[in-house]
């Protein structure tokens, strides 16, 4: 059987962006790939590469944890854990980072880029992430890792790191694919779509979280930004806003661009705007509603505590093995 892995940060509230450029194509990948398995966790450690108020933290773990399932991911076919209850994240990060190169990681453009924002205060762990991220996904020998188009890069060292590492010890980690979805791969800022739709901006008109009531979902829609060109047409250089708007429409209702497009042809924004807010806060209430039924559930605890176990036994098997090939400890 082959296997998929994926984790997401639970570094501030999901968003529309996270739904439907991981959430919601990990369903569809479960339908389209019946002979694979789901290794999904919540990458708390990679939170705490920035300061993190330790019980709002453990809370949104929780919480990211629940809306997996609330997206109705196949609990058969899924393997679900937080990533700081298996040790071995930690450990292989370590070992990976004793054959990443300082070049390779002072190219990573997202440490670049909050190195620019952040002048001081920066620790190491932000520079060295990209190792622990490469552990993450070798641990399990993963097949395929769905990334967005600003994740490339990662999975690209990430198959450099284990290339590496097979050429010297011989081979022994899965090289994985990346998996990049044609649509919504990359969902922007309601208010600058020249950036990505994320929780850390400032504001928080540019983003629709995933706990927001349907007014504001529906107020933020209306006054996402567009242009004054007054025509709904796929132009993402001269119309970067309404291309944003259409990418979230395609991907919520599985219609291509430019049927959208011939819909609303000889139409205004507002009629646009006003339907798009109706299949936005329409899909949100429905996956609100099984994630409340799920957050305070003993269900809950129980199938993390399953997934824990699960990926604990192949993880100790996998570190330890590596162990040996680097010549660690006494046994041979």
């Amino acid at each position: 059987m082959k296997r998929l892995l994926s984790g997401i940060k639970p570094s501030g509230a999901l968003t529309l962006g996270n739904y439907i450029g991981a959430i919601m194509r990990f369903v569809e990948l479960q339908k389209q790939l019946t002979d694979t398995e789901f290794y999904l966790f919540v990458a708390d450690l990679h939170a705490i590469t920035t300061e993190q108020n330790p019980q709002e933290l453990r809370k949104r773990t929780k919480e990211i944890a629940a809306m997996y399932l609330a997206a109705g991911l196949d609990k058969d076919k899924t393997i679900l854990f937080i990533q700081s209850e298996i040790k071995e994240h930690a450990e292989l990060g370590y070992l990976l980072q004793c054959h990443t190169y300082m070049g390779e990681l002072e190219r990573m453009t997202q440490y670049k880029d909050k190195a620019t924002k952040q002048q001081s205060g920066l620790t190491s762990a932000l520079f060295t992430y990209p190792a622990l991220m490469a552990a993450d996904i070798i641990l399990y020998d993963a097949d395929y890792v769905p990334v967005g188009d600003d994740q490339k890069q990662h999975i690209e060292l990430t198959r450099d790191i284990a290339t590496r590492f097979n050429n010297r010890f011989g081979d022994f980690f899965k090289v994985p694919e990346p998996i990049i979805p044609k649509v919504g791969a990359r969902i922007m800022d309601l208010q600058n779509p020249e950036k990505k739709m994320s929780k850390s901006e400032a504001s928080d008109k540019g983003y629709i979280a995933l706990l927001d009531d349907e007014q504001t979902i529906i107020k933020k829609i209306r006054s996402a930004v567009t242009d004054s060109i007054g025509v709904i047409q796929y132009d993402p250089f001269n119309q970067p806003g309404v291309a944003n708007l259409l990418n979230i429409y395609a991907a919520l209702t599985d219609k291509a661009i430019e049927a959208i497009v011939e819909m609303y042809k000889g139409l205004g924004y507002k009629e646009f705007k006003e339907d798009l807010a109706h299949i936005v806060s329409t899909r949100i209430k429905s996956l609100q509603d099984n994630y409340y039924q799920i957050i305070n559930s003993p269900e809950l605890d129980a199938i993390l505590d399953a997934g824990r176990a699960k990926a604990q036994s192949y993880a100790y098997r996998k570190v330890e093995k590596c162990k040996q090939k680097l010549g660690l400890g006494r046994k041979k």
